[in-house]
């Protein structure tokens, strides 16, 4: 995956949302947008949020933003969940910093 340490933001004239389709515990599929991705301590960090399609989904959606830890083994590029809670706080304070001038972020 390429490095790309630029917030990525909706009012890019050519937008196309980065989605990612992850698999809960149950096999259930949920698709996610890339709103970010950043590296931090030479690890590979995403910030995404649950896709939406139009702006009615969107008013009624819980945009909690999830972050992702990219890995790499013999079958490829994998995210994982952020487990260490330091580890978590850092690229989470990380994250909102990178975003805050683009989204309105909630403490």
């Amino acid at each position: 995956m390429a490095e790309n340490n630029t917030p990525v933001t909706e009012q890019e004239e050519d937008y196309t949302p980065d989605l990612v389709t992850l698999e809960d515990e149950e096999g259930k599929e949920h698709t996610f947008e890339v709103i970010d991705a950043a590296d931090h301590k030479g690890v590979h960090y995403m910030a995404l949020v649950p896709y939406v399609e139009n702006e009615e989904e969107l008013e009624d959606a819980d945009l909690d933003l999830i972050l992702m830890k990219v890995g790499q083994d013999a079958e490829g590029e994998y995210l994982d969940i952020v487990e260490d809670d330091e580890e978590l706080y850092e690229v989470s304070n990380m994250f909102e910093k990178r975003l805050r001038e683009f989204f309105d972020i909630e403490q």
